[in-house]
């Protein structure tokens, strides 16, 4: 078992670019989805390690990122509430913000802002900022609208929690959901 984080990043870097993972190979035809959990005291490291992923010319794999809070910030500013939240939030409270934002927290307005043509063989598309986006979107209902929108690519989420094959629980201390459809990649 791999302990370190900077080992776990070094073998996920060297498992994302095999022909084995970019083909789906040894998931009985499941879904390529893939969770890379780890410690959320840890988000600024991975966070890190993503930004010199893209800059790395040697990767034998097209690595699209996704940030996921970045995604609901652009479904926001399209429905022209972005300028409005930090006021809504002040004046109705978290609670009547997050209802209020309900249309801008459609699952399937953040798989219009996530998919992409044409997809191809060696590409990856990363999501990130499941921590960010917390409440706005929960990954399990992602997950489950990416699958048909997505399906000819592998898909790797970084997580900022755990995931033990049955249930994806954010930051360690969330209420966790179940999702059965994915793999740890580690």
């Amino acid at each position: 078992m791999i302990d370190t984080l900077n080992a776990r990043l070094d073998s996920f870097k060297e498992t994302i670019q095999t022909r084995d993972f970019l083909e789906g190979k040894g998931l009985s035809n499941e879904v390529n989805i893939r969770i890379f959990c780890y410690d959320p005291s840890d988000e600024m490291k991975v966070r890190y390690y993503v930004e010199q992923l893209l800059k790395d010319d040697s990767l034998k794999c097209n690595l699209i990122i996704r940030n996921l809070y970045d995604a609901f910030l652009d479904i926001c500013e399209n429905k022209r509430l972005l300028d409005k939240i930090s006021a809504k939030e002040e004046q109705r409270g978290s609670e009547k913000l997050l209802s209020s934002l309900k249309g801008a927290r459609k699952v399937q307005n953040f798989v219009e802002q996530i998919q992409f043509e044409p997809q191809e063989t060696g590409d990856v598309l990363l999501l990130t900022g499941v921590g960010e986006v917390y409440p706005f979107l929960r990954l399990h209902t992602l997950l489950e609208a990416l699958q048909p929108a997505i399906p000819k690519i592998p898909i790797v989420v970084m997580y900022p929690g755990s995931f033990d094959g049955h249930q994806l629980t954010l930051f360690n201390k969330l209420q966790p959901n179940d999702y059965y459809r994915a793999f740890n990649l580690i």
